[in-house]
């Protein structure tokens, strides 16, 4: 029977020591990101624990993944044992929301991993960073979310930096990349964004000379008038969007599953 403190506990350690956060929510959203609730198709399931071109391990938005899963898989191999890989990533994503000084986002247990690398889906299931609205609805509707859940999963992005060698983007969102706050939403609606480059020549903004960054696809939620709203709401107020972020995380990290259970 899994210690489900003591996986909290050592997973709270490593990303305290390797500051690994971002790349495990990361890690946890590209698992669940696939679900298509039409055929009821992809979710999490930990299909990139497989290898071969056929992985989603292999899809070009999976790119850099590695590096979470070989973070975490000597807790999978000791006291997350009993655990699926898609429990286990996304309570490793929950754990690394709170210990980056996010909300509470509730866990429940009973997530099913695939049994074969057959069981992944077709690549281009996640959104594409130089894509705008009707892109991101496109993939989120897909999914059987919101609007609103577009701009607050989009939060996430307060935290983390994107890399050249794996998205073709380069720099973090925000000054502190680390911590877990609103700092996304006010900044896309302060600072002045002008067009810029990546070194690998992909389109970006950039504010300044700050170091900081926003993608296309960041930009899409000033410009559409009903996603405007929402971050307007939630530069405003950082406490709103905490609580609305573990509704509609845990909404992600549960899509297509059923018969969950609560954990102590």
């Amino acid at each position: 029977m899994t210690d489900y403190a003591a996986v909290r506990s050592a997973l709270s350690d490593l990303i305290k020591e390797k500051k690994c956060g971002p790349i495990l929510i990361r890690l946890a959203w590209h698992d669940a990101g696939t679900f298509c609730k039409a055929d009821n198709t992809g979710g999490p399931r930990g299909c990139m624990r497989f290898a071969g071109e056929k992985s989603e391990a292999a899809f070009g938005a999976n790119a850099g993944l590695q590096v979470a899963r070989d973070l975490v898989q000597p807790i999978k191999d000791g006291a997350a044992k009993d655990m699926s890989y898609a429990d286990f990533w996304a309570l490793a994503s929950i754990v690394a929301v709170k210990e980056m000084g996010g909300p509470d986002v509730a866990f429940r247990v009973g997530r099913k991993d695939a049994a074969t690398v057959d069981e992944s889906v077709e690549e281009g299931r996640h959104p594409d960073a130089d894509k705008e609205s009707d892109h991101l609805r496109s993939v989120f509707h897909r999914m059987g979310l919101s609007d609103q859940d577009i701009v607050i999963l989009s939060g996430a992005h307060t935290v983390g930096s994107c890399h050249a060698d794996r998205s073709g983007f380069e720099g973090p969102w925000t000054a502190d990349p680390n911590k877990f706050d609103n700092s996304y939403f006010v900044d896309l609606i302060n600072k002045e964004w002008k067009e810029s480059k990546a070194s690998t020549g992909n389109p970006q903004f950039a504010a300044g000379g700050d170091g900081t960054m926003m993608l296309i696809s960041d930009l899409a939620l000033m410009k559409d008038e009903k996603f405007k709203p929402f971050v307007e709401k939630y530069a405003k107020d950082e406490k709103a969007f905490f609580d609305d972020f573990a509704v509609s995380y845990q909404k992600l990290i549960e899509l297509g599953c059923t018969d969950l259970q609560a954990v102590a």
